[in-house]
């Protein structure tokens, strides 16, 4: 009721912008020649019809800013989920960009293993090949000493079978000669 009387100065009124949609056309613009129009308007004037024009124009100024509130929030919440939504999608389009590039790495991991364990297999066989090269120098070595023994000892039979016939021939000579 005191409101009514004594209205509140421009400075303690809360600062609200209107767009030209929410201002209804009984209204003045807020500028301070406005204000001050407004304020010797409800000062000088007296009556139930003043105060319900009064009344209707506080609602109108109360549903414009709780409908610019309610937009505001809305538009942050919306705005937000957005966001949300969009960074959901980019981290989601990273991750199946991660995951293709771990297949990847997979497979060639999986190739360079396989070339290895080739390899390794082939240099296995390699040095087996080189150990059974080795191996039949060795035995081909041997054979061919055996083989040089073989033909020393057949000939160091025919030397000692030619001795021995010769130590016979020669005892048969010393013992005709001692006779």
């Amino acid at each position: 009721m005191s409101s009514l009387l004594f209205p509140r100065k421009a400075k303690d009124q809360p600062r609200t912008t209107k767009s030209l949609s929410d201002s209804s056309p009984t209204t003045p613009s807020l500028t301070s020649r406005g204000l001050k129009h407004e304020r010797v308007f409800r000062l000088d004037s007296s009556g139930a019809y003043d105060r319900e024009a009064y009344d209707a124009r506080r609602e109108n100024r109360m549903a414009a800013r709780k409908k610019a509130e309610e937009e505001a929030g809305c538009t942050d919440y919306k705005k937000m989920y957005e966001e949300a939504m969009s960074t959901n999608e980019r981290l989601k389009s990273r991750l199946q960009g991660s995951k293709q590039e771990l297949v990847l790495v997979q497979t060639q991991l999986e190739k360079v293993t396989q070339r290895k364990i080739t390899m390794t297999e082939r240099s296995n066989e390699r040095s087996m090949l080189e150990k059974e090269k080795r191996e039949t120098r060795v035995l081909q070595k041997k054979i061919s000493d055996m083989e040089d023994e073989v033909k020393i000892q057949t000939e160091l039979k025919n030397e000692n079978q030619r001795l021995k016939d010769e130590n016979g021939a020669l005892i048969r000579v010393i013992s005709k000669l001692s006779k």
